[in-house]
C-alpha cells in the first residue's frame, strides 16, 4: 500500500472506530458486533505499525473512550482502569503465549471465564466500601455508589483483618442468564421494551436514577439492581500488596467476603491453556452467566509489574473470544436506513429466530458492497451469528434450499428520506451517503436524538420518540424544528399539539397496530384533561382542543432543555455533532481553551497540539466552523442563552503557560516512582508541560521505568531524549537541562 493510500485508509478506520466507540459508551447503542469493532481496530494497528508516521495521539488504538451520564456524578479512579486486547484463534493464543514465555520461561498463566458483563470498580479504605463506579473512559467513572449497595454479595465492610489502607477491588457485574429471561417477559407482558441481551440489562439497571419522587419506579429500580450478581477478577490501587501472584490474590478476595470465580485454573504450558480455552466453550450453556471467551493473565506480580501495559491494554493479559453462535432463517427483505451522519445502511428483515439467547429480527449489512460480496437475496435462507454474542450479522445464504422465487437487493440511487441523491463522501469511499446534511430529516433527527444522548447533553425526554415527533409530525405543519438550531427556543405552546407515527429505528418503516394493521399514531405531548386542569381559555397559549391539556412530557422536557444550557462545556461541544468530536477529544478542548469562542480563534496546529485531539480531529473542526449553516446554530444556541464558556476555567486550569517544562511534550512510559500514571501526567501538567500518550517527532522528552515498550523504542529511532524515571522529580523541577539523558551523544 502506498503511502498516501495508507494515510486515507487510516483515517476512514479511525473515523469509524470513534463513531462506535461513541455510540456504545455514550448511548448504549449498538452498531456493530464485537468482532467486526475489534477487525477495524486490528486493522487500524497493522498499519500504525507499517506507517508509524502517521501514527497520532488521538487515534482509538491509544485511547480509552467511554461516554458519561449527567445523571451520575463523575469519580476519578485511583489507578486506572484498563482494557484487553483480543486473539481469535488457537494459533493466535499460542503466539501471544510463546512471546511470554520467551521472555519469562517459568511463567504460569491463570486463566478465568470472560463474563460478559458491565466492569466496575469497588474503592476501599481499611475495609470499608467508599464509592463504586462504571469503567467510564479508564480514567473517569459514574460514581453509582448508591445503586451498588443493592447488589447482593458486595460487602459494606471486608471480612477479616488487617485491609490495606486503600484498595480498588474490580470486576464484572452481570445478570444470572435466568434472571435476564424472565425480567424480559415480564417487561413484555408490561408492555415495556425489553432488553437486547443481559450485558445491556445489566448496564440499563446499574446506570439508573432511583428516582424518589415515583415510588413504583424505585422499587422497580432497586428489584433490577437486586437480582445483579459481581464475579471479582482484579485489583486496582494498592501500593505494595503482600502477594506473589494473581491466584493467590483470588484467594484473599474470597477470604474477604467478595465473590471470586470457581472456575479459574493456573496452568503451566501452553496445552494446558488451549485445554482450558476448549473446556470452558463446551460449558458456556450451562453456566449461570454470559461467557464470550477466557482471559488468561500472567500469574505472577513481578512479571506483571516488568510486563507494564501500553496506552489502553496490559501486556500481561489477553482476551480469547469465542466464535459466535450461527443460526440459520429467512431474510424477507432489504431495507435502507440513513443515520445522523448520512450513511445509508442496508438492513436485513428476518424471520424471527433466536440466537445465543435472544429474538433476533433484523441484522446490519453494511452497505451495498458487502451485500453483492456475501451474495444474497431477498428471500434467501441465510446463516446469521451474533458477533460477540451481541449484533446479529448476516454470514450468507444457504444456496441449495433457493427455489427461484429470490430476488436481489438494489441499492436505491436517493435518500429514501428526503429524495437527495446518494454519493460516497469522497472518493474512494465505499458507503454511500445522503449529501443533504442541513436538512435531510434522517439527519436532522439523529442529530437532535444525540444532542439528547448520554454522551451529549443527557437530556432526559429528548430521544428516539420525541426528536421524530419535532422534526417529522403529521400534525402540526411546518414541524417545530427543522434543525437543531431551534432546539433551545422551544416552548410548551411550539410541542403541544404534535401527532407523529412511530417508525422502526432500524428501518424506518412506519409501525402499525399488530391486531387492526392500521398505522400508530401517537401524541407524547399531549393528555386529557382532567378536573384539577385550569379551565379552557380560548385564544390562550395552547393550541389544543378544549379537552386537551400539555402533558407532563411536555412540560419537563422545556424544563430539561432550560437545564441543559449551562450543561458543561465539554457536553456542548459534544452536542454540537462534530464529526470525530467525542467524549475524550471535547473534554480535553473544554480543558485547554475554556470557551467555544476561544476554540474558534484557534487554527488547526493549535488545536492538533492538545493531548487527545490530534491533526485529523483538529482539521474536523476547522471544517465544521466553516460551514454557514453549522455557524447559524451556534449563534442561535447563543441568542437562546446556551452558554459556551466553562465558568469554572483558567488558563493555568487548562494549561500552564511557565514552569521547569514549559511548552514541552512529555511521555512517561513504564512505571515511576512514587507517581501513578495520572499523578505523573499531573505533575507534568504542573511544571508547564503537556502529558502525551504516543511518541512522534514533536515529542520533547520520554521517561521510561520498568514496564516500558514500545514507546521506548521509538523514542531511540526518532531521537528523541530518553529520561530514566528515577530522574523524574528533577525533570519536573529543575527541567531538562538538569537530567540525564541515557541516549545523549
Amino acid at each position: 500500500m502506498e503511502e498516501s493510500e495508507a494515510r486515507v485508509e487510516m483515517d476512514s478506520l479511525a473515523a469509524r472506530i470513534y463513531a462506535l466507540r461513541d455510540a456504545y459508551y455514550a448511548r448504549d447503542e449498538l452498531l456493530a458486533d464485537d468482532a467486526e469493532y475489534d477487525q477495524l481496530v486490528a486493522q487500524l494497528e497493522a498499519l500504525e505499525e507499517q506507517f508509524p508516521q502517521f501514527a497520532t495521539d488521538d487515534s482509538p488504538t491509544r485511547i480509552v473512550g467511554a461516554g458519561q451520564s449527567t445523571l451520575f456524578a463523575p469519580l476519578t479512579h485511583a489507578e486506572r482502569m484498563y482494557s484487553l486486547d483480543n486473539v481469535f484463534s488457537d494459533e493466535e493464543m499460542r503466539d501471544w503465549l510463546s512471546k511470554i514465555r520467551g521472555e519469562y520461561p517459568q511463567v504460569h498463566f491463570l486463566c478465568e471465564p470472560k463474563i460478559d458483563g458491565l466492569a466496575l470498580n469497588l474503592h476501599y479504605e481499611n475495609g470499608r466500601l467508599i464509592t463504586a463506579a462504571t469503567r467510564g473512559d479508564g480514567v473517569t467513572g459514574e460514581d453509582v455508589s448508591e445503586n451498588v449497595q443493592h447488589i447482593p454479595g458486595l460487602p459494606e465492610m471486608l471480612t477479616g483483618t488487617e485491609h490495606p489502607a486503600v484498595v480498588e477491588v474490580r470486576g464484572e457485574v452481570f445478570f444470572p442468564i435466568q434472571v435476564f429471561h424472565d425480567m424480559n417477559a415480564t417487561l413484555a407482558e408490561a408492555g415495556e421494551r425489553v432488553f437486547a441481551n443481559p450485558r445491556n440489562a445489566a448496564s440499563g439497571s446499574l446506570r439508573q436514577k432511583l428516582d424518589a419522587r415515583a415510588q413504583a419506579k424505585q422499587d422497580a429500580g432497586r428489584w433490577r439492581i437486586s437480582q445483579l450478581k459481581m464475579t471479582v477478577h482484579g485489583i486496582g490501587a494498592w501500593p505494595e500488596p503482600p502477594l506473589s501472584t494473581q491466584s493467590e490474590l483470588y484467594e484473599l478476595l474470597g477470604h474477604w467476603g467478595l465473590p471470586v470465580s470457581s472456575l479459574a485454573e493456573v496452568h503451566t504450558d501452553t496445552e494446558g491453556v488451549i485445554d482450558y480455552i476448549h473446556r470452558m466453550n463446551e460449558r458456556r450453556e450451562g453456566l449461570d452467566h454470559e461467557i464470550d471467551g477466557v482471559v488468561v493473565k500472567v500469574d505472577s506480580w513481578a512479571t506483571q509489574r516488568e510486563l507494564g501495559a501500553t496506552s489502553r491494554a496490559p501486556r500481561w493479559a489477553v482476551a480469547y473470544k469465542y466464535p459466535p453462535e450461527q443460526v440459520s432463517t429467512i431474510l424477507r427483505d432489504i431495507v435502507v436506513s440513513v443515520g445522523r451522519t448520512g450513511r445509508a445502511t442496508p438492513y436485513a428483515v428476518l424471520d424471527p429466530v433466536t440466537v445465543a439467547g435472544s429474538e433476533v429480527e433484523r441484522a446490519t449489512l453494511h452497505n451495498q458492497d458487502v451485500v453483492k460480496a456475501k451474495g444474497v437475496l431477498i428471500g434467501d435462507h441465510v446463516v446469521i451469528r451474533k458477533a460477540g454474542d451481541v449484533i446479529p450479522e448476516v454470514l450468507g445464504p444457504v444456496v441449495e434450499r433457493r427455489d427461484g422465487s429470490e430476488r436481489p437487493f438494489e441499492m436505491p440511487t436517493h435518500c429514501p428520506e428526503c429524495g437527495t441523491r446518494l454519493a460516497p463522501q469522497k472518493e474512494g469511499d465505499i458507503d454511500l451517503r445522503c449529501p443533504n446534511q442541513r436538512s435531510c430529516p434522517a439527519q436532522v433527527r439523529g442529530r437532535i436524538e444525540h444532542i439528547g444522548s448520554r454522551g451529549g447533553l443527557d437530556i432526559e425526554g429528548l430521544g428516539e420518540v420525541s426528536a421524530f415527533a419535532l422534526t417529522q409530525p403529521l400534525r402540526p405543519s411546518p414541524a417545530p424544528l427543522s434543525s437543531e438550531a431551534g432546539l433551545f427556543g422551544l416552548r410548551v405552546e411550539d410541542i403541544f399539539p404534535i401527532d407523529y407515527q412511530p417508525r422502526d429505528a432500524d428501518t424506518g418503516q412506519p409501525r402499525v397496530d399488530d391486531t387492526t394493521g392500521e398505522p400508530i399514531v401517537l401524541s407524547p405531548f399531549r393528555r386529557k384533561r382532567g378536573k384539577d386542569d385550569p379551565p379552557h381559555q380560548d385564544g390562550g397559549d395552547f393550541a389544543g382542543t378544549e379537552s386537551e391539556v400539555p402533558s407532563r412530557a411536555a412540560i419537563e422536557l422545556i424544563d430539561q432543555l432550560e437545564k441543559a444550557r449551562t450543561k458543561p462545556l465539554w457536553r456542548l461541544l459534544v452536542s454540537l455533532n462534530i464529526r470525530h468530536v467525542g467524549p475524550v477529544a471535547a473534554r480535553a478542548l473544554a480543558g485547554h481553551f475554556g470557551s467555544l469562542e476561544a476554540i474558534e480563534a484557534a487554527d488547526s496546529q493549535q488545536l492538533a497540539a492538545i493531548d487527545g485531539v490530534g491533526p485529523t480531529i483538529a482539521q474536523s473542526i476547522v471544517d465544521w466552523l466553516e460551514v454557514d449553516w453549522h455557524r447559524e446554530i451556534v449563534a442561535s444556541w447563543r441568542a437562546s442563552g446556551v452558554n459556551f464558556v466553562d465558568p469554572d476555567w483558567s488558563p493555568e486550569a487548562g494549561h500552564a503557560e511557565s514552569g521547569p517544562l514549559a511548552g514541552a511534550k512529555v511521555v512517561v512510559t513504564g512505571s515511576v516512582d512514587g507517581f501513578t500514571r495520572d499523578g505523573a501526567a499531573e505533575a507534568v501538567r504542573a511544571a508547564g508541560g503537556l502529558p502525551v500518550s504516543g511518541v512522534s517527532k514533536n515529542t520533547t522528552v520520554v521517561v521510561v521505568g520498568p514496564g516500558a515498550g514500545s514507546k521506548h523504542d521509538k523514542a531511540l529511532e526518532l531521537g528523541i531524549p530518553v529520561v530514566d524515571q528515577k530522574d523524574f522529580s528533577t525533570l519536573i523541577t529543575e527541567g531538562l537541562a538538569a537530567v540525564s539523558v541515557l541516549n545523549a551523544d
